[in-house]
């Protein structure tokens, strides 16, 4: 009789983690988990989203930053604006801005972002090379309005592509890159003032501040029709050129595992549900307390002319502002990202804002003192992180998530509007008694919004946990079989592409 020997198989190895990378720690946190597809995926949509918009957001903000740059450099003399003409300028310019914020998300529902924002930034450069010729204050209102208008679709609809592209692990420092290339974009334009006095002030007849409206439009048309090219739409539309199949594919998986839900149509019920929401109200609100906060640094240069600074360094020193606030932009990012709480970063800024805003509102006598914060009143900038907290709030509503967002940039130009004729009006230059003193206490009213808005998210977190997870699966359902017959088979499309974005 034969003897069977069974030999047991065995035990399987299990899969030792993966080590993390230097770019995990200076790039997205979870880089080393992800697949070469993944990270070929990634390279293209940054290097489509994030430098045609940091071009264009820059060229947005050197654009809106020269009528500050104009004003000390001999445009206030030159259109005798003695008054509360500079005031005036800055509300126009505001109310175009905050027209078009809300409109502009919901005409990309239909429009490719694409060919909206190429528009957009082609009309602004032109608007702002034809600065050049003002020649009275009137002109100066008309041109300024029509700039905030065709500027004014660029952050929103930019910060809604980025965030319908990216996941939590890399939304954050994502869209601070791309909100740092404003401070860039003022800190250049203080320079490019400066170099453009020094160099072609008188040149064929015009001065300084007339060539820089000239220069700025001309450097701002090409950046447009980079835009036009090379910038996608999101993920559940058009496939954008770029991108193979395969890569659209696993684009559309990575977010549906982010709980970003694709577009419905826009109706009165869509309206309906956004505004019997607390998510409106309670981002918009903490924005606007944020935004209106927010207005100290331009006044800089102002303060700096009237303590007999020369017009080059009421024009260069300002920049030093920009610099630090981008610095601090880019730590809050990432730190944002590291830690995915996107309130502990907001918070913290917020309160270390509270130091330059303070000494700003008591107004020592001390030159120096007033100096440092003027220099480092933007640290309490967080608008990229700020902006990323609301998209992940409201991944869930697409249409929600574009309202909600626009409606936080939009009410706070609203506000903008009217609030700095009444607290900084030219007249009470340089110390601006009222406009300080209430850029303090917005400050600190952002700081309690910010706190209940966390206290509602974790709320809501408890609710949705408490319901089980039979209950998230249903809604889960109910809401992919809703958007199914929008977008036919291409949920069943992408299914196998779930376990290929990462190597686990």
């Amino acid at each position: 009789m034969a003897v069977v020997t069974v030999i047991p198989s065995p035990e399987p190895e299990l899969e030792s983690p993966k080590k993390r990378t230097l770019r995990s720690y200076i790039w997205d946190t979870d880089s080393h988990l992800k697949s070469d597809a993944e990270k070929r995926l990634l390279l293209k949509l940054d290097l489509a989203i994030l430098l045609t918009s940091c071009f264009g957001f820059l060229m947005k903000f050197l654009d809106q930053m020269n009528m500050t740059n104009a004003y000390i450099s001999g445009m206030r003399e030159d259109l005798s604006m003695f008054g509360n003409e500079y005031t005036y300028a800055g509300t126009a310019y505001t109310v175009g801005y905050a027209v078009m914020q809300v409109p502009s998300t919901l005409i990309v529902q239909k429009v490719t972002p694409a060919l909206w924002l190429g528009l957009m930034e082609v009309g602004w450069g032109i608007w702002t090379f034809a600065q050049a010729g003002m020649t009275s204050s009137t002109h100066l209102y008309v041109f300024r309005f029509l700039v905030g208008l065709f500027e004014a679709s660029f952050s929103p609809v930019v910060l809604y592509v980025i965030g319908s592209w990216y996941t939590s692990k890399e939304l954050g420092k994502r869209a601070t890159l791309f909100q740092l290339s404003a401070p860039i974009g003022a800190c250049f334009s203080g320079y490019l003032q400066a170099a453009v006095y020094s160099n072609l002030d008188g040149v064929n007849g015009l001065a300084g501040w007339r060539w820089l409206y000239i220069v700025c439009g001309i450097m701002t048309v090409p950046v447009g029709l980079a835009t036009f090219i090379f910038f996608p739409n999101t993920p559940y539309k058009k496939k954008p050129w770029f991108l193979t199949e395969e890569e659209n594919a696993l684009a559309i998986a990575r977010v549906q595992r982010q709980g970003i839900a694709p577009p419905r149509p826009i109706a009165l019920g869509t309206f309906k549900r956004i505004f019997t929401r607390w998510r409106w109200y309670a981002f918009v609100a903490g924005y606007v307390l944020y935004g209106c906060s927010s207005m100290a640094g331009g006044f800089f240069g102002i303060w700096l002319k009237s303590e007999g600074f020369s017009v080059v360094l009421s024009n260069v020193i300002p920049t030093g502002t920009w610099i630090i606030s981008g610095f601090c932009l880019l730590v809050w990012g990432y730190l944002s990202d590291i830690t995915e709480s996107r309130f502990t970063w907001i918070f913290v800024a917020f309160i270390l804002g509270l130091i330059p805003n303070g000494i700003l509102a008591f107004w020592p006598a001390s030159v120096p003192l007033k100096e440092f914060a003027f220099l480092t009143v933007g640290v309490q900038l967080v608008p990229g992180i700020f902006f990323a907290w609301a998209h992940e709030v409201c991944r869930d509503d697409n249409e929600e998530r574009a309202v909600v967002a626009s409606s936080m940039n939009g009410m706070s130009y609203v506000i903008l509007a009217w609030l700095p004729i009444i607290i900084f009006p030219q007249t009470m230059a340089p110390d601006f008694r009222y406009g300080f003193t209430t850029s303090f206490g917005l400050l600190i009213a952002a700081a309690f919004a910010v706190v209940l808005i966390q206290l509602l998210v974790k709320r809501d977190e408890r609710r949705k946990a408490e319901a089980g997870p039979a209950a998230q699966l249903e809604e889960a359902s109910g809401s992919e079989k809703k958007h199914s017959g929008e977008f036919g088979g291409e949920f069943v499309q992408v299914q196998g592409f779930h376990g290929d974005s990462t190597n686990s």
